[in-house]
């Protein structure tokens, strides 16, 4: 099996046996007889087909292909079934929290052989070696996987003073594995961020397109984004935006995954007369339960055709269309010769159940059964380091100390609307021996974001309200855009203990109160993967929700709401190891208004 972090080249050996096996002059090794082709260059059905299979790319598809059929050939009988492409994530983060050989496990199982992804969760605390680290964990594994480099966009400045370089990009975008450069937040764009252009100029310059992040962006501001160079997005959450986006020459990605599902609004896109060759499907993560619950691509694909979509436009949209916009449809997207051997046998064109996956010419499903172990990578001792803090914290390190005479003040607060949405609020709080004083009875609780990386201990805490939770602190190493702990507490010294006990297992997310750990899940490598079992780390995850939900935790997923406490990727309010940041202003805010 190649090793695809290294190369997607082809050899005159290579060619001289696909032309001989197409020619009926040599024997192919795997043929798969009487199957219905989904040809998605054409969009049409090809009853009754064959497909000869040579190493890992296919030969021939069509009929007359008897003289390539030998004693050696492996043969599948696809009699009755139909054959389509190996289905392609046109947007992942498979970076975190599971190991690629524990999610190789579940996506060709779900009929998925390719993967289009950031990595920039190992990325902000690994830098670029965390990076050239994910692609060797991906080599020699049954599914293919390309990266788009982050361009690291953060309001944190111990992130952007360890940023890949541009030198570093340049030598990134030399690799065959690496195909653009990553999602590219709307705002710093057109604020004319110094990091966001360089990065975007630098891509653009050495023939590689960047991928767009356009969440709320319309009219001007989204004429002005396109028109600073980004060639998709995978924010449109509504129909309306799909199509404002597809007039602009965008390539849109349907996002159907953990963060966000919108293929149900955006489906009455179906009903209009466009042309939908710019769609493609992605999940921008897919949580550990849905891999094990949902399946992965097979899932979304079968959504789409299930709202009424065309089944064939579907299919294309799971593959082509993907390939294509990111330039590798000759070697992925289709059945057909010359092109890597990922292939599903499904029963037919409405039920995408993989019975047979072929990735890369090998058999690695049959019969709905997985037939290759995947490769587990050994990760080096530099990547089990970046929790990085030299010593315990305590209960003084999360006090807000204020100069006042007064018996309270106004203080701005992290409002948590909904899971991932925050506003900013205006509240008055009591100060008591100096000191400002949160009420869990009142939903006034601390955050802190603790840097754990490039500037270990440097931290802020602030107030925020919504999580609701009575009693205890939930943190966790697993941050958007930044390498800090954010940690969410009722008491000082429970989150104290909680940021402790994240040192101590090097990485992980933390469940504390009732003077003990509730519940934990250790995430050494880079603080953001785990290296069990993907059912492990489901009922580390199931535990972690339950024991918040105890506290009082309101929403579906802590783990994911406490990370997107630091990003500048939604609004508004948010929190790094600087202080309070508002994503709509683009600036850093005080603490205490007056």
């Amino acid at each position: 099996m190649a090793e695809f972090g290294r190369s997607f080249e082809i050899s005159q050996q290579q060619i001289h046996e696909l032309t001989k096996v197409a020619l009926g002059e040599a024997v192919a090794d795997l043929a798969i007889v009487n199957g219905d082709v989904v040809n998605v260059y054409t969009g049409e059905l090809l009853r009754g087909n064959t497909i000869l299979i040579k190493g890992e790319r296919i030969a021939f598809v069509g009929n007359n292909a008897e003289k390539s059929i030998g004693s050696a050939t492996e043969i599948i009988d696809a009699t009755g079934k139909t054959l389509i492409p190996g289905l392609i994530d046109g947007h992942g983060h498979v970076d975190y929290p599971y190991s690629v050989s524990e999610l190789a496990k579940y996506a060709i199982k779900g009929a998925t052989t390719t993967i289009i992804s950031e990595v920039d969760m190992v990325v902000f605390p690994l830098g670029y070696q965390g990076l050239i680290q994910f692609l060797e964990s991906a080599k020699q594994q049954p599914i293919k996987i390309f990266v788009t480099v982050a361009p690291m966009l953060s309001m944190s400045p111990a992130a952007k003073n360890n940023a890949i370089t541009l030198s570093q990009l340049r030598r990134l975008f030399r690799r065959k594995d690496v195909i653009r450069l990553g999602e590219t937040y709307w705002l710093p764009v057109l604020t004319g961020d110094r990091q966001a252009i360089d990065s975007m100029v630098e891509a653009m310059n050495n023939g590689m397109k960047v991928d767009g992040h356009g969440s709320a962006a319309k009219g001007n501001k989204l004429q002005a984004y396109v028109a600073s160079g980004v060639s998709s997005d995978h924010e449109a959450t509504t129909a309306d935006e799909v199509r404002e986006r597809l007039r602009l020459g965008l390539f849109v990605v349907i996002r159907e995954g953990e963060i966000r599902r919108e293929l149900d609004e955006i489906s009455k896109i179906k009903n209009e007369n466009i042309d939908l060759t710019r769609m493609g499907f992605g999940t921008d993560s897919l949580g550990p339960w849905q891999l094990i619950n949902d399946g992965y691509m097979d899932f979304i694909v079968q959504r789409a055709i299930d709202l009424g979509f065309d089944p064939i436009t579907a299919i294309k949209m799971g593959t082509i269309n993907t390939a294509q916009h990111f330039g590798i449809d000759n070697l992925v997207g289709g059945i057909a010769p010359g092109r890597y051997a990922d292939i599903v046998i499904i029963p037919n064109l409405r039920k995408i159940q993989a019975e047979y996956v072929i990735s890369n010419g090998q058999v690695v499903v049959r019969n709905r059964h997985l037939q290759v172990e995947t490769k587990k990578y050994a990760y080096p001792k530099s990547t089990l380091r970046s929790i990085r803090l030299t010593r315990d914290f305590t209960t003084d390190d999360f006090a807000i100390p204020v100069t006042t005479t007064k018996s309270q003040v106004r203080v701005r607060v992290i409002d948590q609307v909904t899971d991932l949405v925050t506003r900013e609020a205006i509240l008055d709080v009591p100060v008591i021996d100096g000191r400002l004083h949160i009420n869990a009875d009142a939903d006034l609780l601390k955050v802190a974001a603790i840097e754990r990386t490039h500037i270990p201990g440097k931290m802020s805490v602030g107030l925020i309200q919504g999580w609701k939770i009575k009693q205890g602190a939930i943190a966790g190493s697993i941050s958007w855009d930044c390498s800090v702990i954010v940690v969410v507490g009722a008491s000082e010294a429970d989150m104290a203990h909680a940021v402790n006990r994240i040192r101590q297992i090097k990485g992980g997310i933390v469940v504390y109160a009732n003077d003990k750990v509730m519940a934990e899940i250790a995430l050494p490598v880079g603080g953001v993967v785990s290296l069990e079992p993907m059912e492990t780390i489901v009922r580390h995850l199931n535990d972690i929700q339950q024991e918040a939900k105890n506290l009082g935790f309101p929403f579906p997923d802590a783990r994911m709401t406490l990370a997107v406490l630091s990003t500048c990727a939604i609004p508004f309010l948010r929190i790094c190891e600087d202080g309070l940041f508002n994503v709509a202003q683009n600036k850093y805010l005080d603490l205490i208004v007056g």
